[in-house]
């Protein structure tokens, strides 16, 4: 089956363009965060999934092993797309989303990289009040979104997988859903 990583800063607008696309798509959409909430709450570690991040490094780690694991078994029966953050601004810098070992276990054959300018991300994450986000300034954001672009790179060099970036710009929503469409139509298994 086909498995797909689309991804992108919080507030870029990847989940609400995967929903969207999904009307259209014989695809199982899997959330990374939310399968690594569930594992970290059965474990007691958390209470919301904005805590994740902020747990040791060696933690965060147990729990991605534990998702890849359980989305596989998911992606030997169906198409999935897995909707996942590239990489994860940590107290104490950049960790990767999909390491290795997550990536050997996932086998994507693409990652769709989801993309706004920063000044628009930044407007979006001020009006979400349904998330506890740290406040970042315009040039962490742009930087988050060139450290997503490095790793989603060196992804693709350990998977043979390609890169392809969707622009998600304000009032252009319909835009970028059909765009990841016609992208998913054609990745062949």
């Amino acid at each position: 089956m086909k498995t797909v990583v689309i991804t992108g800063v919080p507030g870029s607008g990847t989940t609400t363009v995967l929903k969207n696309a999904l009307k259209n798509l014989n695809y199982v959409n899997v959330n990374y965060g939310d399968v690594m909430l569930e594992i970290a709450k059965e474990k007691k570690l958390v209470e919301d999934r904005d805590q994740i991040r902020k747990l040791p490094s060696d933690i965060q780690r147990e729990i991605q092993k534990e998702a890849a694991r359980k989305i596989r078994k998911i992606a030997e029966k169906e198409n999935v797309i897995v909707d996942t953050h590239c990489t994860i601004k940590t107290p104490t810098g950049f960790l990767p989303g999909l390491p290795k070992w997550v990536l050997d276990e996932l086998n994507p054959q693409l990652f769709i990289l989801v993309e706004a300018d920063p000044e628009e991300i930044l407007v979006r994450r001020i009006n979400d009040k349904s998330r506890s986000r740290d406040m970042e300034k315009i040039n962490e954001i742009k930087l988050h979104q060139e450290m997503n672009r490095a790793a989603a790179m060196a992804y693709a060099v350990l998977t043979g997988a390609s890169v392809k970036i969707i622009e998600n710009h304000d009032e252009k929503l319909d835009e970028a859903v059909n765009e990841l469409v016609n992208i998913l139509e054609g990745v062949k298994q």
